[in-house]
């Protein structure tokens, strides 16, 4: 009996090609429902149709089938998404703002995350423009660790896969990522889909030539990759070689697949930037009848097609009916979740892979001399780093140099390069990265040099902390940012800022400013042992202060956020500050019946200790190095003048930095922050008031 000859391109059988034909009539039927009736009805507000990036991006989900795979897309990745099994009644109600799905209607339908019970998750995408990168690096840093120091056998062939258009490879996300990737030779796969535009500007505006993967051609430890994502046979081939490769611990690749952009950026977009020569040529190279020609004959009958192409519009149908029945979600519900309340997440933190905090104690037990704040945060981080083999510490020079302030000396000696590391030169690669380990369950501490330093990785800093509120407690990311800041010796507009207050306006985020050693110790272990992201930071002038050393308090203490101290109890008058003005405080009230209250967290802050002191002394001053306006003073004393206003004898008052960066000579220094000659005759006035 005579065999039918074999096609030179035949369907490669690592694939489900029926499931990758569904999968794509699926979400073609999804653009079309939303751009013919769910978009002119207003119930999408937000839609960006996949049509010409699906077919590849199906087919790329269809080879993430390992069991700590993960992937991380952007706005137009909802055909991956659909490849991963999410359902299609969670795609659009999503989309709709309804109940349940992504994030309970808190965020755009198309900022997708997955956590995926049957497979690889999609990491919490960002509505921000290539900031998908360095948390999938992150994430790729943890399977490289898992297999290599915990030795994770699930981790053995895992990979992290990253989505980004053409345009996000001109972002900073995008370089340090690649940085990150190519330096540590990690499992990663950059998967860039080249429609030729962002918005209406060329690629050739965001890349010299626009092509990224011939610029990447010689870049080093990278394999790249690049093709037609419109025809199966080329894309099926580059995937699965781009796959391997990954997986093979080759380290990391780049794919680059062309692929035609069949409708405008954004439902409101007309693409009159195109000329109608383009739009047909991009209509000429549509995956879908690319597919059909490619299965039917060889795996598919016609009518076969045809039954897919009806089972999927009946999918949507049937989803669109259970979506538009989902309601809103209760408006009071949408102040849950930006913290850990209680009620675990399903990815993310070190508590999800089994994590105990072991017994601790508010109470210290002190121990032994004095020591200096550099010498207690070195303690604490080396404890902690032998009794838990989740913490990573990293930054930059922090491994043989110890950091520019000795805070980490010696702990890569004792623990490794693994564990307590340099990076590269980039602080959105940095938390970056620390998102993504976070995911993973790892427990990462990066540090930024100085807190001036931070303003790279803010998007990094502002993602990772609304990322348990904006999933609705599906993902978080928890890590403890140490950020040496403030003035030293002298001063200066790039090593000496404080700025505390901008971590405050991120959600999510703990932030500790601890002015003793003592109290750097308590907070630092909560952060350590928490479920949160942490801000700790670290104020330069009271690392080897003589009034911040304390006795170590022991390896159990730890201070809960939120629980301010008294350093000192009095009558006339209520000061409250933190950091470095708290000793400057207690000297200028040396003669004064004062309460003097360090805060020790501005996030949360005790609210109720400073409101009980004020109703007894019935004056409140706030003291902070960080300028007057918009400083965090300015909330205690909104705070104070609104809930305590009756109890008052005299106005609540400030004494801060002026509205001018750190000077750098010491004169002009000694001049800006608040001195103790200040606070004491502040202190006078308003008690003579």
């Amino acid at each position: 009996m005579a065999t039918a000859p074999v096609r030179s391109n035949a369907p490669d059988p690592a694939f489900d090609w029926r499931k990758i034909a569904y999968t794509l009539q699926v979400s073609r039927a999804l653009d079309n429902l939303e751009e013919t009736r769910l978009v002119p009805e207003r119930k999408v507000l937000y839609q960006f149709s996949a049509r010409g990036h699906d077919m590849a991006q199906i087919m790329l989900g269809s080879r993430l089938d390992r069991p700590k795979d993960a992937v991380c897309g952007y706005y137009r990745s909802r055909p991956l998404l659909l490849s991963l099994g999410v359902p299609l009644e969670d795609a659009l109600g999503s989309a709709m703002g309804r109940e349940g799905g992504y994030s309970d209607g808190r965020d755009i339908g198309v900022v997708f995350n997955y956590p995926n019970p049957n497979g690889a998750p999609a990491l919490p995408m960002s509505g921000g423009v290539g900031a998908q990168y360095t948390p999938t690096a992150g994430w790729a840093q943890a399977i490289e660790y898992y297999r290599t120091v915990l030795g994770s056998d699930p981790h053995k062939e895992s990979m992290a896969v990253v989505l980004g258009g053409d345009a996000s490879v001109a972002t900073n996300g995008f370089w340090a990522a690649l940085t990150i990737a190519t330096t540590q030779k990690l499992p990663m796969l950059f998967y860039i889909e080249d429609n030729q535009y962002g918005i209406s500007v060329p690629s050739t505006y965001q890349t010299p030539g626009g092509n990224i993967a011939r610029n990447l051609e010689s870049f080093t430890n990278l394999e790249v990759f690049s093709g037609d994502g419109t025809e199966p046979a080329e894309a099926s081939r580059l995937l699965s070689a781009a796959v391997d490769h990954v997986r093979g611990r080759n380290g990391p690749a780049l794919l680059r697949l062309t692929v035609p952009r069949l409708q405008g950026h954004s439902f409101q977009d007309t693409q009159t930037y195109k000329s109608e020569d383009f739009v047909a040529s991009e209509w000429a190279r549509d995956p879908l009848p690319k597919l059909k020609s490619y299965l039917v004959g060889s795996l598919l009958s016609e009518q076969e097609w045809t039954d897919i192409e009806a089972e999927a519009a009946a999918a949507v149908e049937a989803a669109r009916e259970q979506a538009e029945a989902r309601g809103v979600s209760s408006p009071e519900t949408v102040l849950r979740h930006v913290f850990y309340e209680g009620e675990m997440q399903k990815i993310g933190g070190q508590w999800t892979h089994g994590y105990t905090p072991p017994p601790s104690t508010d109470e210290p037990k002190p121990e032994g001399q004095r020591i200096n704040m550099v010498t207690a945060i070195r303690r604490t981080l080396e404890h902690e780093l032998e009794i838990n083999p989740r913490v990573l510490l990293f930054g930059e020079d922090i491994g043989p140099k110890g950091g520019v302030h000795a805070v980490t000396l010696g702990l890569q000696d004792k623990f490794g390069i693994e564990r307590v590391f340099d990076t590269s030169l980039s602080e959105e690669g940095i938390i970056g990265r620390a998102v993504g380990m976070g995911l993973a369950g790892l427990m990462p501490v990066p540090e930024i040099q100085f807190r001036k330093y931070a303003e790279p990785a803010l998007e990094q800093i502002n993602d990772c902390g609304t990322m348990r509120w904006r999933t609705n407690n599906r993902f978080a990311a928890p890590m403890v940012l140490r950020i040496p800041g403030g003035f030293f010796k002298c001063g200066d507009p790039w090593h000496s800022q404080t700025n505390e207050v901008q971590f405050v306006h991120n959600p999510g985020w703990k932030v500790a400013v601890p002015s003793n050693a003592e109290d750097a110790v308590g907070l630092l272990r909560e952060g350590l042992r928490g479920n949160d992201p942490v801000v700790f930071f670290e104020h330069r002038a009271m690392l080897d202060d003589v009034w911040a050393r304390r006795p170590y308090p022991g390896d159990d203490y730890v201070l809960p956020f939120g629980r301010a101290k008294k350093t000192r109890e009095g009558r006339d008058i209520t000061i409250v500050t933190w950091g470095a003005m708290v000793p400057r405080c207690e000297e200028a009230a040396k003669d004064i019946s004062a309460d003097i209250i360090d805060l020790r967290t501005l996030m949360p802050w005790d609210r109720e200790m400073v409101l009980e002191s004020v109703r007894r002394t019935r004056r409140c001053l706030i003291v902070h190095e960080d300028l007057l306006t918009g400083g965090f003073g300015a909330e205690i004393a909104a705070v104070v003048a609104d809930e305590a206003f009756l109890d008052l004898d005299a106005p609540v008052s400030r004494l801060t930095m002026p509205d001018i960066p750190s000077p750098h000579n010491p004169v002009l220094l000694d001049w800006a922050v608040p001195s103790v000659e200040r606070i004491r005759t502040k202190i006078q006035d308003l008690v003579e008031f």
